[in-house]
């Protein structure tokens, strides 16, 4: 009964010491360390994911296969852009679809929004748009060449636990087509093409991954005004899927047991970009910046990125280091 007892004390005595906030986590044996890489193409045209535990790429898909994105769960309704093309959008104080043409643009650029880096769901260019039924106008953005992708106007008109319908054309149409986008909660979101009205397979399903290196849409809002910006990054699975940037361990110190757990974070962007930097002329990397991922699974692991070029110079391939934790 005593050494029960001396137990209890001790295990208590080390959740005691923690810091208020920190929960503890035990050693175990960790991974070996492992090299890793991606090719988003030198222009970033491909979106490339990753899953850390099988050391693979799961999927690829051309940044301008889709426009729009439709949260897939039974209860979901947001819907996010494609902030890999720049794309903003701006929502009209009109329900009428047939008479949204060119000239509403004249306040688009007052008027604009874009979607949170964070990925958050409730920070999204289109918001809630269930009441309202406005009419949108939206910039489709750039391809990989720059090209700009035209515009576009859409109207969400109704949203179930298996679907969503809407229609959309070209801006100066006076007529929509209709078209219904299926859910499927496997998946993130159902993705969708303005460009032929088709429904698309981007993302692989959300189980099966756990970042995914693209370009997004940065906004800079410490400039006045705000600045959106097109990036290179890295960004993680909205799927339960946490992330923190480590400044005190490093790659070499961390272990499992000085992972910080009330530091995890579910803003997809926080690897994003500043892993890398640009003198002008050539990327390289900051090789102190470290990162610590918990995957859906529960499963930890520490990242650094270990240059941005593959062997033959061409950039836009990131190559970095990881290990289970």
């Amino acid at each position: 009964m005593r050494s029960a007892r001396v137990l209890v004390l001790a295990a208590f005595m080390v959740v005691a010491g923690c810091t208020r906030g920190e929960l503890p986590v035990h050693p175990h044996e960790a991974g070996n360390v492992i090299s890793g890489s991606s090719d988003m193409g030198a222009t970033y045209k491909y979106q490339v994911y990753y899953d850390l535990g099988d050391n693979r790429e799961v999927g690829r898909n051309l940044k301008t296969s889709w426009d729009l994105a439709f949260e897939a769960t039974s209860e979901g309704f947001h819907v996010v852009l494609n902030t890999a093309k720049s794309m903003v959008a701006m929502a009209t104080t009109s329900t009428d679809f047939a008479s949204v043409a060119f000239a509403d643009t004249a306040g688009f650029s007052a008027g604009k929004k874009w979607d949170s880096y964070s990925g958050s769901v409730d920070s999204t260019a289109i918001g809630d748009w269930r009441s309202s039924r406005y009419v949108y106008i939206i910039d489709r953005g750039y391809d990989d060449m720059g090209m700009h992708q035209g515009w576009a106007k859409v109207q969400f008109l109704k949203v179930t636990d298996t679907s969503y319908s809407l229609q959309f054309s070209p801006l100066n149409n006076s007529s929509g087509t209709s078209v219904t986008v299926k859910k499927d909660s496997s998946y993130n979101f159902a993705f969708f093409s303005l460009t032929d009205g088709a429904q698309v397979k981007a993302e692989p399903p959300k189980y099966s991954w756990d970042i995914v290196f693209t370009q997004y849409l940065h906004v800079f809002y410490n400039m006045d005004p705000a600045v959106p910006y097109l990036v290179a990054g890295c960004l993680l699975n909205r799927y339960n899927t946490h992330a923190y940037a480590d400044t005190v361990y490093g790659f070499e110190g961390t272990h499992f047991g000085n992972v910080l757990v009330n530091r995890l974070s579910s803003d997809i962007s926080v690897i994003g970009y500043r892993w890398k930097m640009f003198d002008g002329s050539r990327y390289t990397v900051v090789a102190d910046n470290n990162y610590i991922i918990r995957d859906a699974g529960g499963v930890f692991y520490k990242l650094h990125f270990t240059g941005f070029y593959n062997h033959v110079g061409i950039k836009g391939c990131p190559q970095f280091a990881y290990q289970k934790l």
